[in-house]
Parts: C-alpha cells; structure tokens; sequence
C-alpha cells in the first residue's frame, strides 16, 4: 500500500487525526487522489491508514490505526455502529444525525435521518467516490424509502469536488411535516436549507423557550423559526422573527401556521435591523450563521459577534434574557464568551448566566479533535445596574 511517513511533532502525534502538507517528510509507492495510504512515524513504525487527497489542505484524515479496506464491511460497520449509538441515545427516529464525519469514523460522510427518509453528504474525495457504495450499505441496514444527496455544501471546493443535489435511492419526496416537542417543521430534502434541519441545536429550542411565557420575544437569525416555534408554543406574549433570507423567513411562517401559532417575520439583513430597529423585547435569540471558516478571518467575525451582542443588549428591557449562539470552531467557547463580556461592559450591563449550550449528543465530540466541538452558546439575563 503507498503510503506517507508524518515528521516528528506533528499533530497526529496528539491524537488528531488530519496530517497537512507541511506535516509529510514524504510521499511512497505514488498514491492516487482518493485513495488508502498507510501512515508511518520518522522511524517507519506504522501509524495506520488514511483517506488521500493531495489537492487538499489537509492532505490525508486517518480513519483507523490498524489496516483496513474501504469495502463493504468496513462502511456497513462503520455505519452500523453509528446507528446503534444513536439508538442508544433515545432520540426520534425521525428528527436525528445519524452519521457525522470525524466523530464517527467516515471523514466526510454526512447523514441526516428524517423517518424513513434520509439525507447524505460526501465532502472529502475518497467518500465522494465511493457514495454509491455507501448508498447501498445504507439500504441494507435501513431501507429507506428515499436517499437525497445533498453534496452542495461549500466544503467540497476545498476537496476539488463539484456541487450536486440528486437522488441516489428511491423517488424524490413531496414535503413533508416532522415534530418536535409540538414544533411543526416541513421538510424538503431536495430544495431544502442544508440537509434538512439544524439538528444540532434542536434540543435548545425548549431551554430558551421555558422562560418565554408572556415575554415579547425576538428570534434573529431565524432561519426555519425553531426557537420562535418553540417560545410560541410556550405561551409568549408575542414573537418576531428576523432572517435576511425570504425563504427562511417564508419557512418560518408556514412552520408556525403548521403549528397553530402566530409569529411576525421580517426579511432583513440582521445587523440594520438591530441597529435601525427601536423596539425593547423581554427575550433575544441570537443565532447566526458562522461568521468564520477560518482563522484569517476571526477578529472580524469576534467583531461581528461583539457588535450584535452590544446591540442585543441595549434592546433588552430589564431583566430581560438574551440567548446566544455561535456554530464556528475557530471561535471558540472562550472567544465568544469573551465578545459577550465585551458588549456587555460597552453597554454598562450586568449579566448573569443562566443556562450554558453545546449541540446534541448525535453531534458526538472527540476529545482529541477540536474541531468536532464547534456549536456553543450561552443564556444571560440582565441583572439590575450597579
């Protein structure tokens, strides 16, 4: 098998499992773009086996450290034991992540379960390659009754792939309604946002809403309208809901007329309207989208994080509560707690914490991968000024 020899002090070496261009001494036996390599040390002991990409940043991800075959075995195993740990968490069948890259072995490999429906995404080349494969391995453990692929993500251009969206198993669905805790969501695998929903912070949903019952709520952000769903559904005076995007803020209003609330929405760039908008609410959700995917670009993202926090707050009317979130990995816990303090002490206001966020349990985390850890958030309430 070719293979890379990895320099002393690199970051597999810790327990990561990406190796960079600058982290190979050298290239042996000419590996092919997609292909299996074997990883060794600078003493030729054997590290294991990596999926190859030269075109690639991060030019090999280890997927194990014994010798494997990228065969049916290996997917159906690999899959199937990501299935049994979702189904040892409980969660609805028809609302989970059932297959998530790094966290379950299969770098680049994305799925998403909706009922008898599912959603895949390839990212990195080797799993591109090899997703009829996988389509096929995960009709034999699940038989769905449809698989969309949905490989429009933005990732893939940095793996030289192609965007696509096309079905890979049964016929294409009509859309169709899924529930959670009495939020009513439609779903259109095909034309759909992403692979579906934000399953990873659906469990937030009702830990915001709890403390909505007769507030003036303000969900920015708003994508499908889940915590604005959610805080209706819990008795809130009145919600508004903000995204720049007519599609998500059309969503938003179909999901809440699906589930029996009322919720305004406006189409808006989210920034002009925190800074144009003079109304006061009882609670902010902030949500955004990540507004970094790389660290040439995260002091301008922790100004942006800081700036609508600033804004947030002085939108607050007293005890109000503030919730917000931050979905990137290079801001970390830290960094975006800190941009909170930071409009907070700008603003003159006092915040105490009251509930701390991170993504749902099929969202699993590796200890040694940072960047399996990325969607954080945290609940404040105003306290009285000092």
């Amino acid at each position: 098998m070719p293979g890379l020899i990895i320099k002393p002090r690199s970051r597999i070496f810790h327990g990561h499992e990406w190796i960079y261009s600058s982290e190979i001494q050298k290239t042996f036996g000419q590996p092919e773009p997609g292909d299996l390599v074997s990883l060794k040390d600078f003493k030729d002991r054997p590290l294991g086996v990596a999926i190859y990409n030269p075109h690639s940043q991060i030019v090999a991800r280890r997927i194990s450290r014994r010798k494997q075959k990228l065969d049916e075995e290996f997917f159906t195993r690999r899959l199937s034991q990501a299935i049994n740990y979702r189904n040892s968490l409980s969660l609805e069948k028809d609302l989970r992540r059932l297959v998530w890259s790094e966290s379950d072995g299969l770098p680049g490999v994305i799925v998403d379960q909706y009922g008898e429906h599912l959603v895949l995404q390839t990212t990195t080349l080797a799993m591109d390659q090899r997703k009829d494969l996988i389509t096929q391995c995960l009709i034999a453990l699940l038989s769905p009754k449809s698989i969309t692929l949905r490989n429009d993500s933005s990732m893939r251009k940095a793996e030289g792939l192609e965007k696509q969206i096309k079905m890979v198993h049964g016929s294409q669905p009509e859309p169709f309604t899924v529930q959670h805790q009495g939020s009513v969501f439609e779903i259109d695998p095909a034309n759909g946002q992403k692979t579906g929903l934000y399953l990873d912070i659906i469990e937030s949903y009702a830990r915001v809403a709890k403390r909505a019952a007769g507030k003036k709520v303000l969900d920015v952000f708003c994508n499908q309208g889940g915590f604005g769903l959610a805080c209706g559904l819990a008795g809130a005076a009145s919600v508004t809901a903000v995204d720049i995007s007519e599609s998500a803020t059309t969503s938003t209003a179909r999901n809440a007329h699906l589930s029996g609330i009322t919720i305004d929405t406006v189409t808006a760039n989210a920034f002009n309207f925190l800074r144009q908008h003079d109304q006061t609410y009882d609670l902010i959700i902030l949500d955004p989208p990540s507004f970094t995917r790389n660290k040439k670009t995260l002091k301008d993202a922790m100004r942006g994080y800081k700036e609508i926090h600033l804004r947030a707050l002085a939108m607050l009317n007293p005890s109000g509560i503030l919730a917000t979130f931050c979905c990137s990995h290079h801001a970390t816990r830290e960094l975006f707690l800190d941009s909170v303090k930071q409009a907070a002490v700008d603003g003159k206001r006092t915040l105490r914490m009251i509930d701390s966020h991170s993504q749902r349990l099929d969202h699993p985390i590796i200890a040694t991968l940072p960047e399996t850890e990325y969607l954080k958030g945290f609940t404040f309430q105003l306290a009285p000024n000092r």
